[in-house]
C-alpha cells in the first residue's frame, strides 16, 4: 500500500523575513520592557526572591566561595603572568556582572585555570616579542605597597615605546595591556556570536575533545608550576613544545633547587591533598567544605613573614599587592590587532565551559537557561572588566560544585563572594606580601586533581567507545606537547574526521528473517535466522553520499556475491562468441553444448536471487551522487532480470529520489519499488514470477 503524504503549504521566505524584520524593528513599551527583562534576567527573578527560604543558603555559599576565591585568584595570577591584584579585580567584576545578566542559578563565574593559562601564554609571547625579560623570579622591589611605586619601578627598568604604548609603560603595564586587549576582543567575539546566534559552534566541541583539552592543558599548567615548587630560576618557555622544553630545563637546573621551597611545597601538598581526600570521603557529613587553601595561605604567610624566608633563604614571595582600584582605562586598539586571532579560541572555550556547566546544573535542579543570553553574559563579563584591568573569565566546575553543596539557590551568592573579594581588595591585600610562590603553585597543582584523574578513566572510556578514547588521546597529546590552541583545533578537526570516516566506511550487512516473525536482522550477528529464498536483503548503516558511494557498491557486490557490471560484460562476451560460432555454421557452442542448451549456459549459476531489497532505515539522507548510485543499481540489476526494492525510506530520502527521477516521471511504478517495511518488500518479491 502507498501512504498519502500531507500537502505542506509553501512558505514565502521573503514575506517571513520581512515580517520578522517588522517585528524586530518595531518598538512598543511592552517590547522594551521584555527586552530589558531578557537582557538583565535579575530584573525578572529578584522581585520574586524568597528571602526566608533562600537567604541562608546564598549567604553561606557566597562566603565559602569568596574564601576559596581569594587564594585561587592570587595563585592563578602565576598562570596568567600577571600581578595578583588583577586576578582579584577579575573575580570581583565577573561575579557582579554575571549576577545581573546570567540565567543560571548556580554556576560560579570568575577566574579559571585553563583560561588563565591561555591568557598567560599570549601575555608571555607578546612580552618576549617586545623585548622584556620573562624571568619573574627576581626578588620584588621594596615599596610601600602602592601601585604607583610598583609601576614606576617597572617603567625605570623598561623605558620603551611599544605598539603605541607610551614610554612610561613598563613590563607590568604592558602585560596587563595585552591581557585586557585580549579579554576585550574575546568578549566582543562572544557578543557577536550571541547577536548572530552562533551558539551552535559549541556543538563541535564534543565531551572527548573538551576532556582531552582540559587534561592536556592541566599537564601544561602542572609543568609551568614545577619551577616554583622547587624554587629554581629557569626561563619561561614559549611556543610549540613548551612542556618538553620546560622539563629539560628543570632537570638541567635541578641542582639549584631551593631547599626551603622544596620543604614548604612538600608540606603544603601533603596538607592540601589530605584535606581534599578527607573532604571527599566525608562530604555528606560536612555542611560546607573545609577552607584548606585559605588556612594554608594564612599559616604559610605568617611563617614566611616571621621566619624571614625571603631574606634568609632567598625564597621567592608574592611581593607587594596594592589596595583599592586603579582608574579605568580603555584597552589599546593597537594591541587588539595583535591578539585578535588568539582571542577566538579563548572566546569559544570560555563560552563552551560556561554553557555546558549551566545546562548541566539547570537539568539537575529542574529549570531552564537561555544559551544565547549566557553568551551575552560571558561576553560582557569580559568586555566591561577589561576597562578595569581584568582578564578573561569563565564558569568553573569545582567552585560551582562547592556552591551547590553549600546551599546556593540564586546568584545572590555571587554578590556575597564579590563582597568578600572587595574586602581583600580594600584592606587585606598587603598582608599577603610574604606569601611564598611555591605555596601558590601547590594550590594550583592540587586543584588539577580532577583533570589529571581522567587518566584513571581511560580503560573505562576505551571499553565504552574506542573512537572517543582516540579523540581524547589525540587532543590531550596535542594540547600538552604542541600548544593549547593548536590542541583544541587538532581535537575538533580529528573528531570531525572520525565522523567522516565512520560514515565513509559504515557497517553493512545481509539480513535474515527471524523465524515465525516479520522482522529481519543481521545474519552475522544473530543465530537461527532463516534466509529468504530468491531474495537478498542489504542494509547500509549510514547516509549515502559522494564520499561512501564506492564503499556502498563494493559492499553490496561482495555480500551478494554478484557484480552486475562484470556479469553483464561476461554475458556480452559469451553472446559474442556464440554469434561467431553460429555464423561459421557450427551448431555446437564453444562449451560443446547444443544450441538448445545455450540458454541454460547464459543464466549464471551463481545468481541465486531474483530480488534485491535495500533496507534504507539507516540512510538519513541522499545527495545527488547517492540518488544517481541507486538509479545505477536499479538499471544494472534490471539488465540481469533482478528487481530492486527499497524499504523503510524516510520522507527526505523519498523526496530526494522523486526529485532525482528514480521512480520515473509520473511516479507510476512507485508502489512497486518502494515499501514501508522490509517484510512487505519480501512478500512482494515472493509474489513475482
Amino acid at each position: 500500500f502507498l501512504m498519502e503524504r500531507k500537502t505542506h503549504v509553501k512558505i514565502n521566505t521573503k514575506e517571513v523575513i520581512l515580517a520578522k524584520l517588522r517585528k524586530s524593528c518595531s518598538c512598543t513599551p511592552q517590547k522594551l520592557k521584555n527586552f530589558v527583562m531578557d537582557f538583565f534576567p535579575v530584573v525578572r527573578w529578584l522581585p520574586k526572591y524568597q528571602c526566608k527560604e533562600y537567604i541562608w543558603g546564598d549567604v553561606m555559599s557566597g562566603l565559602v566561595i569568596g574564601i576559596i576565591l581569594v587564594p585561587q585568584a592570587i595563585a592563578y595570577s602565576l598562570l596568567a603572568g600577571l600581578k595578583p591584584i588583577y586576578s582579584l579585580y577579575t573575580s570581583f567584576f565577573a561575579n557582579i556582572i554575571y549576577f545581573l545578566m546570567g540565567t543560571s542559578h548556580h554556576v560560579s563565574v570568575g577566574i579559571f585555570s585553563l583560561i588563565s593559562l591561555m591568557v598567560g601564554q599570549v601575555v608571555d609571547r607578546e612580552l618576549l616579542l617586545a623585548g622584556f625579560d620573562l624571568n619573574d623570579d627576581a626578588p620584588p622591589a621594596l615599596g610601600d605597597g602602592s601601585l604607583q611605586n610598583d609601576s614606576l619601578s617597572n617603567a625605570t627598568a623598561f623605558n620603551l615605546t611599544i605598539a603605541g604604548i607610551n614610554a612610561e609603560c613598563g613590563k607590568e603595564c604592558y602585560a596587563i595591556g595585552i591581557a585586557t586587549a585580549l579579554t576585550f576582543v574575546a568578549g566582543v567575539y562572544q557578543v557577536l556570536m550571541g547577536i548572530f546566534r552562533l551558539g551552535f559552534v559549541s556543538m563541535y566541541l564534543s565531551e572527548s575533545v573538551l576532556d582531552g583539552f582540559a587534561t592536556g592543558a592541566s599537564l601544561t599548567i602542572l609543568t609551568a608550576q614545577v619551577k616554583y615548587l622547587i624554587g629554581i630560576k629557569i626561563p619561561r618557555s614559549q611556543g610549540h613544545g613548551m612542556l618538553v622544553i620546560t622539563w629539560i630545563n628543570i632537570f638541567r637546573n635541578i641542582s639549584q633547587a631551593n631547599l626551603c621551597d622544596v620543604i614548604t611545597s612538600a608540606i603544603c601538598i601533603v596538607v592540601l591533598v589530605t584535606a581534599k581526600e578527607l573532604g571527599d570521603r566525608y562530604k555528606h557529613k560536612l555542611k560546607f567544605p573545609l577552607p584548606t587553601e585559605l588556612v594554608v595561605i594564612v599559616v604559610a604567610t605568617l611563617v614566611s613573614h616571621y621566619g624571614k624566608l625571603n631574606e634568609v633563604y632567598a625564597s621567592s614571595v608574592s611581593g607587594a599587592i596594592p589596595t583599592g582600584f586603579i582608574p579605568p582605562k580603555v584597552p589599546e586598539f593597537n594591541l587588539m590587532l595583535r591578539v585578535a586571532l588568539d582571542a577566538l579560541p579563548l572566546a569559544i572555550v570560555s563560552f563552551v565551559f560556561t554553557v555546558s556547566l549551566s545546562e548541566m546544573f539547570a537539568k539537575k535542579y529542574a529549570y531552564t537557561i537561555r544559551a544565547n543570553q549566557e553568551m551575552f553574559a560571558v561576553g560582557f563579563c569580559n568586555i566591561i572588566p577589561s576597562f578595569f584591568h581584568s582578564f578573561a573569565t569563565s564558569a568553573a566546575l569545582a567552585k560551582t560544585l562547592v556552591k551547590t553543596s553549600t546551599g546556593c539557590q540564586t546568584q545572590i551568592s555571587g554578590v556575597i563572594s564579590a563582597m568578600v573579594v572587595l574586602l581583600v581588595l580594600l584592606f587585606l591585600a598587603p598582608l599577603f606580601y610574604s606569601l611564598q610562590k611555591c605555596v601558590l603553585a601547590c594550590i594550583i597543582i592540587v586543584s588539577l586533581r580532577g583533570a589529571l584523574r581522567k587518566f584513571r578513566d581511560v580503560p573505562a572510556r576505551y571499553h565504552v567507545n574506542k573512537v572517543d578514547t582516540l579523540v581524547w588521546a589525540v587532543t590531550m597529546s596535542a594540547s600538552a606537547l604542541v600548544s593549547t590552541e593548536i590542541g583544541l583545533l587538532v581535537g575538533i578537526v580529528f573528531s570531525m574526521l572520525c565522523i567522516i570516516v565512520r560514515t565513509q566506511r559504515p557497517r553493512t550487512a545481509l539480513l535474515g528473517q527471524i523465524q515465525d516473525t516479520s522482522f529481519y536482522e543481521d545474519d552475522l550477528e544473530y543465530e537461527n535466522l532463516s534466509t529468504v529464498p530468491k531474495v537478498k536483503i542489504f542494509r547500509f548503516e549510514a547516509p549515502l553520499y559522494y564520499a561512501n558511494r564506492n564503499y556502498f557498491l563494493k559492499s553490496l557486490y561482495r555480500l551478494t556475491n554478484l557484480d552486475p557490471n562484470l556479469e553483464a560484460a561476461r554475458r556480452q562476451k559469451y553472446e559474442k562468441k556464440e554469434k561467431q560460432h553460429l555464423k561459421k555454421g557450427n551448431h555446437r557452442t564453444a562449451n560443446g553444448l547444443g544450441i538448445g542448451e545455450t540458454t541454460l549456459q547464459l543464466v549464471p549459476k551463481q545468481i541465486d536471487f531474483q530480488a534485491l531489497v535495500l533496507d534504507c532505515s539507516s540512510i538519513s539522507f541522499l545527495d545527488t551522487t547517492g540518488v544517481n548510485t541507486l538509479k545505477e543499481i536499479l538499471k544494472d540489476y534490471k539488465n540481469l532480470n533482478i528487481s530492486v526494492l527499497l524499504a523503510c525510506c524516510n520522507p527526505s530520502v523519498i523526496d530526494s529520489l522523486k526529485r532525482g527521477g528514480y521512480f520515473g516521471r509520473d511516479f507510476g511504478c512507485m508502489q512497486e519499488m518502494l515499501f514501508y517495511s522490509i517484510h512487505n518488500a519480501v512478500l512482494f518479491a515472493k509474489d513475482q514470477k
